[in-house]
């Protein structure tokens, strides 16, 4: 892991704990239970991320809001698509290994790596002054990954990138609703999987159904 990189984590661990302490304190979202843990919203971002291993690339997320499991506990499934080539110098160090095995030049061309993510997170909601919210929490996800490229199709190669992958994520981000049922979301991530890590960040809406929680409405 780069110093770039551990400072992102370094930095979301303490974004994380921070928000944490002064959401679960929060008395607008207090006395929540699990009877409340039900379908109410819907949402998509548009993301950027930045890996290790493949060039940067456009992310696209849909996730459900399923409500508070405890006092300024949301918890939200979602799943995201990405694809993206692998850097040259990834390829290269491929090359030269299965030259190396092989006795002769190998050229892999260009490689492809897809990713579909189904994911949990939990989330602390933490209300700002006027109105609006910051969030932060962890999550966990299973990666269907998937290689392609001209080159490896049908190979060991293909099979080896092709993996049903877990990971898991640190994220913190922030809310501000338009109105009581529609709100603009911005967040960051930094997701851990196998040999494969990325800071993201996302922007997109969340829409609201029926009642919300004490506190969670726009600020008069």
């Amino acid at each position: 892991m780069s110093t770039w990189e551990r400072r992102t984590v370094l930095g979301l661990l303490v974004g994380v704990g921070a928000l944490t302490a002064g959401g679960l304190s929060a008395q607008d979202l207090a006395d929540f239970d699990y009877e409340n843990l039900s379908f109410r919203g819907i949402g998509g971002e548009v993301g950027q991320i930045f890996p290790s291993r493949v060039e940067d690339a456009y992310s696209y997320t849909f996730f459900v809001d399923l409500g508070y499991l405890g006092p300024g506990l949301r918890i939200v499934p979602s799943a995201t698509y990405w694809t993206s080539p692998f850097k040259d110098a990834e390829v290269q160090e491929l090359e030269a290994r299965l030259t190396d095995l092989a006795g002769a030049p190998v050229d892999l061309g260009e490689i492809q790596w897809t990713d579909v993510a189904v994911a949990l997170d939990g989330q602390v909601v933490w209300r700002l002054p006027g109105s609006l919210f910051s969030f932060a929490g962890a999550g966990v996800a299973l990666h269907v990954l998937d290689g392609e490229g001209a080159a490896i199709q049908g190979t060991l190669v293909e099979d080896l990138l092709d993996s049903l992958t877990p990971g898991f994520n640190l994220h913190l981000g922030f809310e501000y609703p338009l109105a009581d049922q529609f709100r603009l979301s911005t967040q960051g991530r930094y997701e851990v999987m196998g040999d494969l890590q990325y800071f993201e960040v996302r922007a997109g809406i969340r829409i609201l159904f029926g009642n919300l929680a004490a506190g969670e409405g726009r600020s008069r």
